[in-house]
């Protein structure tokens, strides 16, 4: 048995299979504490008590994990468009929707700039894990432009377009809370809601 395999066995705090989430958890947290240029492989494995192999075991190097903490975003980001996704025919579901997205920028401003930021995509280090589910999150989301389209609700023709301008839109508002050029983040909902009109085919 390697030192590797020994090591996590004998750490009564996981079980089989779970050390990478662990590592991946604390990472995120590390980095919403201290900022992205805080976070080494090295600092990581001190904080949740095993080796830098063990580390190694998950991440060859910092980049890939990153491009895995930006992955695990757009998981959770997924996930709560999946539960939109049961019940679509709704203003409500629009509504949350863009709020959703919001709130999970703002509340998660390290982690977004990882999964939207130059610090990866600029420099097209994307890992092909992170380039999957990232694709089949925004492919998700143009799929549900398409669907409130077909009920009358979104206004538009095209709707990967309509997805890509929705999108710049909200990522324009977060930014600007993420980068302080507004800092009552109390008031993201609002601007967001103000928006609404102008992305569907009927008054509200």
């Amino acid at each position: 048995m390697t030192r590797n395999a020994t090591e996590i066995k004998n750490n009564s705090s996981y079980h089989h299979g779970n050390l990478r989430q662990t590592l991946l958890s604390a990472a995120t947290q590390m980095i919403a504490e201290n900022g992205i240029e805080s976070l080494s492989l090295r600092k990581l494995a001190e904080k949740v008590g095993v080796s830098r192999t063990a580390a190694y075991h998950y991440f060859q190097d910092k980049n890939h994990l990153l491009c895995a903490i930006a992955a695990d975003g757009f998981r959770r980001w997924q996930d709560s468009l999946d539960l939109l996704n049961n019940q679509l025919e709704d203003l409500d579901k629009f509504e949350q929707y863009i709020l959703g997205y919001i709130n999970f920028a703002t509340s998660n401003p390290e982690e977004y700039e990882l999964m939207f930021g130059r610090c990866i995509w600029k420099q097209s280090k994307c890992t092909p894990e992170l380039q999957e589910i990232s694709r089949k999150t925004f492919q998700n989301q143009v799929d549900m432009i398409e669907q409130w389209q077909s009920i009358g609700l979104v206004s538009g023709d095209n709707p990967l377009r309509i997805a890509q301008v929705i999108w710049g839109t909200l990522h324009g508002i977060a930014k600007l809370f993420i980068d302080g050029v507004y800092t009552d983040v109390t008031r993201a909902e609002e601007i967001v809601i103000s928006a609404l009109p102008m992305f569907l085919a009927r008054k509200v």
